[in-house]
């Protein structure tokens, strides 16, 4: 099986694999046995042999006894007594032998090793690793040469000494140090004295290698799939390819097979994931997935792309998916196409189209293929001037709606009047040119059209800088005023085709950028002014950012007449934004945006965010959003320790405006010092009226394996600030040996 055991390294105990001797053509000298004395040997490397007492015995015999140790190559080997044979080389230490390499302990009552042939024998021997505190046991150890090992009856952990909470047991462990393979026969993981896991026959890298073989199973399930188990089975094709294979057995629905293969070459790379379900007992159908996403670089700049995504029906992800983030899919991306860097310019070419999954109960629009669509992007510096170049042909395809082809040519040009750290005054002229040419479905008879603008803008800034003891610390304060014009002229869109384009929120992002509008169909007319400020509060010390506050209002000397959404009043002044985010302390921090009408004197929007974060594993977030006639939703999501050694997780994401749970995540964590059990249950919506749970157990064996579903990318991406709870714990012995 393909236990990533990093941690077995242990084994290279070829602390023996290095030449370790004395000289075998000195002659055997007798020394006081009163004193401490040592013989120097210089084969492979200088040896030391230090004792209480050395003596010469016959046949160029050297005893050692009394605290003797023999060194060489940062390797060690100390016992209470040993014999060397000087023109063998055989080694037979007794009473408390212990060999050690790079932090490596292997400790037995006797050794017998040869240090011309690096093979020996150790009875009863115990190891510890120092990398990551795993120790064991086994019956014996064979030393075959200095590349490979075998131990009988082995036992292996990361547990603590005296802890034994978990375990794995070997009938015979093989350790190649050559392909840093080893091979485990008849092996059993045992929890609490209960075996959970059992091989015959496994094999295992020992180091990051990959490696052939099945991987942990996975135990879970979900309410619109049952209780499920998958077994992966891990292929190593080559160094630059491998495979996965992961059958899933789905109580309610049946077999499904999940397969995914991933290649990395120097010019290319991608992935391909094919996944089936044949005949699906809820549905009563097959059901399908496949998706490829591959790069090519090609010659002189050319890279070329494919991202392909397909299921089989509408229902796929919310009847098989087992997280917010697959279920939430409604549009598929399938495309492919070319793309050229030079480096000041690049120039894209693609054909586009989605597969859209409806949900009956709120059916979307489907967005428009581009079939083509080719972009090119330019920018080059004269002096001090910015020229830009930004260009688009696009086919757009629909089966409904109007077809149509649209080619936009936006050039532009910038030049900084002043230009310094702490002023600057940039205007820019640009010209916006679109041409279309009507196809078919053109049911509202839409002519061909043509519109060039002129975009006129002034960006300019100042930041001021002062001292500030505000709160009782050493601040440095600032106040950085903004001002940002543009103008355009009204040109009449109504009867210019809408393809890709929306009207955009209002934001700090948006408020100074010169269209109203994502996309191309509609520019905004505009002859309006943006006032903005912001406010720092930095710690002179490391220059942390403790507060800052931005607010900004955008003014209209003309009310805009180019509209997606007809305006219920003349507006000539924007809503004001403001946001203000910081860490109060070292602990709290605090994040919000506010958006308010002042033409109609209400809030339109509003975002408040707060985080509580005293430590590592102690974390809880409150959070609100509000937008006028479309959301309120609050968001509650916490990690924190109980009793003992039980964490709680969770969190809540409620709909206000429908009355209804979006996500819902509950889970403990037990945490002991070798190991960690997670139980965590998920509730999500997956449509407008249809939701999903599923349930989450796993078992983490400390820098060994993972047993069960994996709820940690899950539990990262809903609970702000979670952390793992499995650290390496201070009550783990450093001692080798007890």
């Amino acid at each position: 099986m393909r236990f990533r055991l990093n941690s077995l390294v242990i084994f290279s105990l070829c602390c023996l694999a290095h030449d370790s001797c004395a000289d075998t053509g000195t002659t055997a000298v007798r020394l006081d046995t009163a004193t401490r004395g040592s013989v120097e040997a210089d084969q492979n490397g200088p040896a030391i042999i230090e004792a209480d007492s050395l003596s010469g015995k016959k046949d160029d015999q050297i005893e050692a006894t009394g605290n003797a140790t023999l060194r060489q190559n940062g390797q060690s080997i100390s016992a209470d007594r040993f014999l060397y044979q000087q023109r063998s080389q055989d080694l037979d230490a007794r009473g408390s032998v212990i060999l050690k390499q790079d932090g490596n302990t292997m400790s037995g009552p006797h050794l017998l090793f040869n240090l011309g042939n690096s093979a020996g024998r150790m009875e009863q021997p115990q190891f510890y690793l120092e990398a990551n505190e795993a120790r064991g046991s086994a019956d014996a150890l064979r030393i075959q040469d200095r590349e490979h090992f075998s131990l009988d009856n082995a036992t292996y952990t990361t547990c603590p000494a005296g802890n034994d909470d978990w375990m794995m047991k070997m009938g015979m462990l093989e350790l190649d140090r050559d392909r840093m393979i080893g091979v485990a026969r008849h092996a059993t993981v045992e929890f609490k004295g209960v075996p959970i896991l059992y091989t015959p026959w496994m094999d295992f890298p020992l180091n990051d290698q990959r490696k052939s073989g099945f991987l942990a199973p996975v135990f879970g399930g979900t309410s619109q799939g049952g209780t499920e188990v998958t077994l992966p089975y891990y292929w190593n094709i080559a160094a630059n390819q491998d495979a996965t294979f992961a059958p899933r057995i789905m109580l309610k629905r049946g077999l499904m097979l999940n397969n995914e293969y991933r290649y990395l070459g120097r010019d290319y790379g991608g992935e391909l994931h094919v996944d089936v379900l044949p005949n699906d007992k809820v549905a009563d159908r097959d059901r399908a997935r496949f998706a490829l996403k591959h790069d090519q670089m090609l010659a002189d700049g050319f890279a070329g792309f494919v991202n392909y995504n397909r299921v089989a029906d509408d229902a796929y992800f919310r009847d098989l998916g087992n997280a917010v983030n697959a279920t939430s899919q409604a549009n598929l991306l399938q495309e492919g196409g070319l793309k050229f860097n030079s480096g000041s310019w690049n120039a894209v070419a693609r054909v586009q189209r989605y597969q859209t999954l409806q949900d009956p109960a709120a059916p979307i629009a489907v967005p428009y293929a581009r079939l083509p669509q080719v972009t090119l992007d330019a920018q080059q510096s004269v002096s001090a001037a910015t020229f830009n170049l930004a260009g688009e042909f696009v086919s757009f395809s629909h089966p409904t709606a109007v077809n149509g082809r649209r080619l936009v040519i936006y050039p532009s040009i910038s030049y900084p009047l002043l230009d310094d750290s702490a002023v600057y005054i940039t205007p820019k002229v640009a010209l916006h040119g679109t041409k279309y040419v009507m196809g078919a479905n053109n049911v509202t008879a839409l002519q061909n059209a043509a519109r060039v603008l002129p975009v006129y803008s002034i960006d300019s800034g100042i930041a001021f800088e002062r001292d500030s003891n505000m709160f009782g610390g050493d601040y440095l304060q600032t106040f950085e005023p903004r001002v940002f014009y543009v103008y355009v002229p009204y040109r009449n869109q109504d009867l210019l085709p809408n393809f890709d384009t929306a009207q955009a929120d209002f934001s700090f992002t948006q408020m100074f950028t010169e269209n109203r509008f994502f996309g191309s169909d509609r520019f905004g007319d505009a002859d309006h002014v943006t006032l903005a400020m912001t406010s720092r509060l930095l710690e002179r010390v490391n220059g942390m950012e403790r507060l800052k506050v931005t607010v900004g209002e955008r003014f209209s000397f003309k009310t805009p007449r180019v509209n997606l959404i007809t305006p219920t009043t003349t507006i000539n002044k924007s809503d004001i934004l403001l946001a203000a985010a910081g860490r109060i302390t070292d602990a709290w921090s605090v994040d919000s945006e506010f958006q308010f009408d002042p033409n109609q004197s209400h809030a339109q929007r509003y975002n408040i965010a707060a985080r509580y974060r005293p430590e590592a594993g102690k974390v809880f977030n409150l959070g609100y959003r509000f937008m006028r006639n479309a959301l309120r939703q609050v968001d509650v999501s916490s990690q924190w320790p109980l009793t003992g050694r039980w964490h709680a997780v969770g969190r809540w994401d409620y709909s206000l405006q429908d009355d209804r749970t979006l996500e819902a995540i509950a889970g403990l964590e037990y945490n002991q010092s070798c190991w960690t059990l997670r139980l965590v249950a998920q509730h999500f919506a997956t449509a407008t009226q249809q939701s999903n749970t599923g349930f989450f157990v796993q078992l983490e064996l400390n820098d060994f394996i993972k047993v069960g579903a994996d709820p940690l990318s899950l539990l990262k991406q809903s609970v702000p600030g979670y952390a793992k709870t499995n650290v390496k714990s201070a009550e783990k012995t450093t001692q080798p040996l007890p």
